[in-house]
């Protein structure tokens, strides 16, 4: 690592004077600097840090209302940009993220590799029975919709929250448009899409003890789907009409169309048959099977396409970084 790079490390702050400290004291001396952004917790954590902790590197950040942890982290993000950090990590305060683990989420940034990199819970299989059973489901479940929305097929575990990101690429960011709140890890990835940049996972293992979570993955599934089909659909439009055209930008409306119109043909006589007892002629199945065979191979190969336009340059080397589309 190098040893000339300032890292910064934000620690949102919410109910969680328990285990602040701790992970504080856990943060080893390659970090600079360390934001703890007391989210108008109700606790005062923020004053807590104050008169409880003696790290010269902490600097305590006050917001006047609570924003969530989108909101936390981008007021972290802001101090961190402005006191001149190469790299800033986000760690919980719950103590659920182990601070040792920093240089491996900074290392890939600094190695020009990465422009943001976030932790996987699910690349070791022998440490995955830790989880709960529902909450490994609804990951899996998020993660899907998180690669389809994003953009980055190559990545795992949308929800986890141990991140760390290139300052150039953070001053990119739209920081008023991020989602603030649970959605926030999600809606980071298709914000960090639109710019190209370059993302990688980190292996971590999953660790649970006596914190309280206040993310029921259960509950808010329905919430982020819809969230995630407007994300989508936002990416479809900058990355395959605005900014470029392609085959696949012919391919999936093609697609969208046929399998619309092959379905909804096929519905309208499949019920006219019943009805009347007749059978369809073998001429009138095959007209609605063919465009739906169709319509679903051009969308298949649309993500074909998304799957290998996957970033791959990192965007904190380019000599010109362009305004982010939002």
């Amino acid at each position: 690592m190098n040893m000339t790079s300032k890292i910064g490390v934000v620690i949102p702050s919410y109910k969680v004077c328990k285990h602040i400290l701790g992970v504080i004291d856990k943060i080893g001396p390659e970090v600079s600097r360390i934001y703890v952004v007391d989210d108008c917790c109700p606790d005062g954590s923020g004053e807590f840090v104050k008169s409880n902790c003696r790290d010269t590197r902490v600097t305590v950040l006050q917001n006047p209302e609570n924003l969530g942890v989108g909101g936390a982290v981008m007021t972290g993000y802001r101090a961190a940009i402005q006191d001149g950090m190469d790299v800033i990590v986000k760690v919980d305060g719950d103590g659920q993220m182990d601070p040792s683990l920093i240089p491996d989420f900074v290392a890939p940034i600094l190695a020009g590799e990465a422009d943001y990199t976030k932790g996987n819970r699910f690349f070791d299989l022998e440490e995955i029975h830790a989880m709960p059973k529902v909450r490994l489901f609804g990951n899996a479940a998020l993660s899907f919709m998180t690669k389809l929305s994003s953009g980055y097929w190559d990545l795992f575990d949308p929800t986890n929250g141990y991140t760390a990101i290139h300052a150039e690429v953070a001053r990119r960011l739209p920081f008023n448009k991020i989602s603030r709140r649970y959605f926030f890890e999600t809606d980071m990835l298709f914000r960090l899409n639109t710019l190209r940049a370059v993302v990688v996972d980190i292996p971590m293992d999953a660790k649970y003890g006596d914190e309280t979570s206040n993310l029921k993955i259960s509950k808010i599934i329905g919430e982020f789907f819809v969230k995630h089909l407007c994300n989508f659909g936002k990416r479809v439009f900058y990355n395959y009409y605005l900014r470029d055209m392609s085959l696949a930008s012919i391919e999936l409306p093609v697609g969208l169309l046929m399998l619309l119109t092959g379905t909804i043909f096929g519905l309208v006589h499949w019920a006219s048959s019943v009805q009347s007892g007749i059978p369809a002629p073998s001429g009138t199945v095959m007209l609605a099977a063919l465009p739906v065979i169709l319509g679903t191979q051009f969308i298949f190969a649309f993500i074909g396409y998304d799957i290998s336009s996957v970033p791959k340059r990192p965007l904190h080397l380019k000599n010109r970084l362009s305004k982010p589309i939002s």
